[in-house]
């Protein structure tokens, strides 16, 4: 991954040459992510061209980022694996990118927003796009080749990528699970680490469980494991099953208690005001703890169960119909007249399941600045068709997944448990606690009410309700997030 300002004045007789973690050309210069796991080649042999690429340390099968510099153009390629999205915006003669949204803050403002995109964040209709928030800033979406030159910037979408729509039928003899293993096994064997510490995101669930597994096979010199705990009777039943994992597996075990990190919480980045992603996951306070943990540790990899719910996940891409949305009784004009365009513009299907590659995108920046490279092996392009050509009776209830963990040891408690953790204890007392004030101070003042994507008066009598109600509205989280976000950019 890389940040960069390019000037096309430079090109004509590139020079480049190191200055400490940057390489310098004139008024131009790139910088890769301080990620151990990483490396940069550089190909200067048919100068004036220029060509980079971003890849893992160990093995050939992906380029995160191609970056090809000439007179006159410069070209950026994504590749299918969507680790982490890049951000682009132009000005005069210049191309500014980065993995870090918050690097481009000249270009972040709050009062140059994109309607459809600011209502699909009210709504949660979110889509894959090469649109942002803020108008003029782009995503470089898996494949995706963006072109500047004199005359601007242009983002060119790839082909639809390819998928198996049918199950297909297994060859007498095959054992499913086998075939799992054996691909796990080699994705986790590419993980890019030259000391061989690493870390796994262990929830308890059947996704992380089967990745641990995975990786206590491959025997890593040093595996640190690390959870969230949701708290309650069902956090009570998450903390037996991630103890079994841990001691099957050998990790050295880091938990923390989700319910002292909530969103919007005390000393947390939205309640501090850093600079931060408005489009931000929800728990972003909790899993920056994570990162602190593993970066602690010295962890260079960290391996996550991000994809499970998607590749077990049964439907038709051809005939698949979207849940109807949820009602939001504070969206303002603007937002309401935006709702007819949420799926315009949309990148075409991609390699990766469109909710993994959005989560990454909320999720591994932060890795990133942890110095920490995220790896989802479910997630992987491999496994991804694996799972798409398994007869369904496979992916009901992640039956293979949770055979897998019984196959291994372990209890039926833990492969297939009555109550799945969630976080939404985690998410009320985030609200309760934290969020209402902030939406005390949105009902005065708000950057969304005075642009008109909120109707202020509904959004005040929303706070009026809070306090007599069990619950809090779970969709208000965005809005807040979505205003805390935009005040620590402006």
């Amino acid at each position: 991954m890389l940040s960069m300002c390019l000037r096309l004045a430079d090109f004509q007789e590139p020079k480049w040459r190191s200055d400490g973690s940057r390489w310098v050309n004139g008024k131009s210069w790139i910088e890769p992510a301080n990620v151990s796991t990483l490396v940069v080649e550089v190909n200067d042999d048919q100068a004036p061209r220029v060509r980079i690429r971003v890849k893992e340390c160990k093995g050939d099968e992906a380029d995160f980022v191609a970056l090809t510099m000439e007179p006159g153009e410069v070209r950026l390629s994504a590749g299918a694996f969507g680790t982490a999205p890049l951000y682009l915006a132009e000005e005069t003669g210049e191309l500014h990118a980065s993995w870090d949204l918050t690097q481009l803050r000249p270009h972040l403002r709050a009062d140059r927003l994109v309607p459809r995109v600011v209502a699909r964040t009210l709504t949660r209709r979110h889509r894959y796009t090469s649109e942002t928030l803020f108008a003029g800033v782009h995503r470089l979406t898996e494949r995706a080749t963006a072109s500047f030159t004199p005359s601007g910037l242009t983002i060119h979408y790839p082909d639809p990528a390819e998928h198996v729509l049918v199950s297909r039928t297994l060859r007498p003899g095959v054992d499913p699970l086998m075939a799992l293993d054996e691909l796990l096994a080699d994705v986790i064997h590419q993980a890019p680490t030259a000391t061989g510490r690493v870390g796994v995101e262990l929830s308890g669930g059947a996704d992380s469980g089967n990745v641990a597994l995975a990786v206590k096979a491959a025997r890593f010199p040093e595996v640190h494991s690390f959870g969230l705990l949701v708290g309650g009777s069902t956090g009570r039943q998450q903390y037996e099953r991630r103890r079994a994992l841990v001691e099957h597996c050998g990790f050295r075990d880091t938990a923390t208690p989700a319910m002292q990190h909530p969103p919007f919480c005390a000393g947390g980045v939205r309640d501090l005001g850093h600079p931060h992603d408005p489009a931000g996951a929800f728990y972003q306070e909790a899993f920056d703890v994570v990162r602190e943990q593993a970066a602690a540790r010295r962890c260079e990899v960290m391996f996550t169960g991000s994809g499970g719910d998607e590749i077990n996940a049964h439907h038709s891409r051809t005939q698949a119909e979207l849940p109807t949305p949820e009602s939001v009784p504070w969206l303002g004009d603007e937002a309401i007249r935006a709702l007819a365009e949420v799926n315009e513009h949309l990148a075409p299907i991609p390699v990766l399941p469109v909710p993994t590659l959005m989560a990454f995108g909320m999720h591994n920046p932060g890795f990133l600045r942890a110095g920490i490279w995220p790896v989802s092996p479910l997630a992987h392009p491999r496994i991804v068709r694996f799972m798409e050509q398994l007869p369904h009776e496979y992916k009901r209830g992640k039956k293979l997944f949770r055979e897998r963990i019984r196959r291994a040891g372990l209890p039926g408690w833990v492969a297939a448990p009555t109550h799945p953790e969630n976080f939404l204890a985690v998410l009320e007392e985030g609200l309760r606690s934290y969020g209402l004030p902030v939406l005390d101070d949105m009902v005065k003042e708000s950057i969304l009410v005075d642009l008109g994507y909120l109707d202020g008066k509904a959004l005040a009598q929303v706070r009026r309700d809070a306090d007599s109600t069990p619950v809090v509205p779970d969709l208000l989280c965005d809005v807040l997030a979505l205003e805390v976000g935009l005040r620590s950019l402006t």
